[in-house]
């Protein structure tokens, strides 16, 4: 790899690390192309962007965007995304399907170096599309409720006319 190369990466991780809330940092080892294409997959479907970088580049990317000094070793692969949960999610589900070959070690998420508990706390959480639909159920219930009280006295009205 060129040093032009490794140029061009670092400044497309920085300007991709800076963008995003959350970067999850995670071991592949044993893992083959076509196990890793179902992840790529995966994550395109949730918004999130996965890289395999050498690890100088990142922790070059990540102290360029101001996310602290990240510590790598190993065959790690990088998995980000414009919110919090979306690469967290991701992450966690690829490695309940592939325990032995694929495990989350660590994540920055908001600017904070964290470890594998808080990514996989995060993954917990439901989405942003998930709240939306709990609140919009929870102003619906007393609109549903009044609705069925109207019926129940409309019946009650028509056989006490009956």
């Amino acid at each position: 790899m060129t040093k032009q190369q490794k140029s061009e990466i670092v400044n497309l991780l920085t300007v991709e690390f800076k963008n995003s809330l959350a970067v999850v940092v995670c071991d592949y080892k044993g893992l083959t192309h076509k196990e890793l294409e179902f992840l790529r997959i995966d994550a395109k479907a949730n918004n999130t962007k996965v890289q395999v970088a050498k690890n100088t580049l990142v922790t070059v990317a990540a102290r360029n965007a101001e996310l602290g000094d990240v510590e790598l070793s190993g065959t790690n692969i990088f998995l980000w995304s414009d919110d919090q949960i979306s690469a967290c999610k991701v992450a966690d589900k690829f490695a309940s399907a592939n325990k032995e070959k694929f495990t989350i070690k660590s994540g920055i998420i908001e600017g904070k170096i964290s470890d594998a508990a808080t990514v996989n706390a995060f993954a917990k959480l439901p989405s942003r599309e998930e709240l939306l639909g709990m609140l919009a159920a929870t102003w619906m219930a007393p609109i549903t409720n009044f609705t069925i009280g109207l019926d129940a006295l409309r019946k009650k009205k028509e056989e006490e006319a009956a």
